[in-house]
């Protein structure tokens, strides 16, 4: 078998929607530096730095 299980990929918890992500290929190279789950939460949390 090929691979990494899913429940054995790191995880971080959005502080905009408090939920878990895990870890995905495409931030493979940027991990330390990814802080929410979606693009979605990433401008509420701009949306929140304006008011």
């Amino acid at each position: 078998m090929k691979g990494v299980r899913k429940a054995d990929l790191p995880t971080k918890t959005c502080p905009v929607c408090n939920r878990p992500f895990t870890w995905r290929k495409k931030w493979e190279r940027v991990w330390e530096l990814v802080k929410y789950c979606s693009d979605r939460c990433r401008g509420e949390a701009r949306k929140r730095e304006r008011s």
